[in-house]
């Protein structure tokens, strides 16, 4: 029930903290939420019936056309080999969603040049994504750009080129991040 009160919350209200919801969807339930919170999975899969439930074939239709931007800005990032991740490529995208690629450069300046000559206006930004190297689970810092592609906000991670080979974690499920490169977004499509 809490799972499913957070989904809800994410998705009406546009809100991407998953802590946050999950404490929101305690405090609305009544429940202290000092206790027993859903695991982010458990929040997740709740999101994605919440969709299925109440957004149908209207959230068929924004998923399709978010895919397709995703296409196309896969197309003018390519000499980067993005890959799509996140809502877009889990289907639990929405209204609010962004849309997440990663990229793989030398340099995130390269990028922030590809954009500019081809007329894009960005706002660089920083992620921390935990990564697997070696034994461990490290944070790491990410530069990435946000800018507006046929009407929707695209967020694009810069990793180093080898950074291809390993995913970071999720913060979903703990697990390598799934990324879909063209092919696989076409095959989404299809």
């Amino acid at each position: 029930m809490l799972a499913q009160e957070a989904a809800r919350i994410i998705v009406e209200q546009g809100l991407r903290d998953y802590r946050a919801a999950k404490i929101k969807a305690a405090e609305r339930l009544g429940l202290n939420s000092h206790g027993y919170l859903p695991r982010n999975a458990e929040v997740e899969q709740a999101v994605g019936e919440h969709l299925r439930l109440f957004g149908r074939e209207s959230h068929a239709d924004l998923l399709r056309r978010m895919r397709e931007i995703a296409l196309s800005a896969m197309e003018l990032l390519a000499s980067f080999t993005p890959r799509l991740v996140g809502p877009v490529l889990s289907g639990t995208a929405d209204e609010n969603s962004s849309l997440n690629l990663h990229l793989f450069a030398d340099s995130a300046e390269h990028v922030a040049m590809q954009l500019a000559d081809s007329g894009y206006s960005y706002r660089p930004y920083e992620r921390r994504l935990k990564t697997s190297r070696g034994r461990g689970v490290t944070p790491n810092t990410f530069a990435g750009f946000q800018f507006d592609h046929q009407g929707a906000s695209v967020e694009a991670t810069v990793f180093p080129v080898d950074g291809i080979r390993q995913a970071p974690i999720s913060p979903i499920n703990g697990k390598p991040m799934k990324r879909a490169d063209r092919k696989a977004v076409e095959g989404l499509l299809r």
